[in-house]
């Protein structure tokens, strides 16, 4: 079992950055693939970015490619996304999400989900 906690959303200006965290707990986090998506009001929720267990391999959504930037510290069991550049259709509710195995952005293969932290971007 792992249980995933985000922080770090918040109102931030247009072109402004903001650094989300997922702290987990349960000692195998090291062993899953760490994925963040986000949903805004009225749509569905999307995936942003993945990181292997290892950060070996990211995946970006187009959207976000070159903006954000996704990593991980095993050590202290805790996830990170850096979101540079920030635009106001960047806001969402940001969740993380974690799955054994490789990442993967369908949001139906992650089984353990975090509460979601709100990140606001006014124009």
């Amino acid at each position: 079992q792992v249980q995933l906690v985000e922080s770090g959303g918040g109102l931030v200006q247009a072109g402004g950055s903001l650094r989300l965290s997922c702290a987990a707990s349960g000692r195998t986090f090291s062993s899953y693939a760490v994925g963040w998506f986000r949903q805004a009001s009225g749509k569905e929720r999307e995936f942003v970015s993945g990181l292997t267990w290892n950060s070996g391999r990211t995946l970006y959504a187009g959207s976000v490619k070159g903006r954000f930037t996704i990593s991980r510290d095993n050590a202290k069991n805790t996830a990170f996304m850096q979101m540079n550049s920030l635009k106001p259709e960047d806001t969402a509710v940001y969740y993380c999400a974690a799955r054994s195995g490789i990442v993967v952005v369908q949001q139906s293969d992650y089984a353990f989900w975090g509460q979601g932290t709100q990140v606001t971007v006014a124009s």
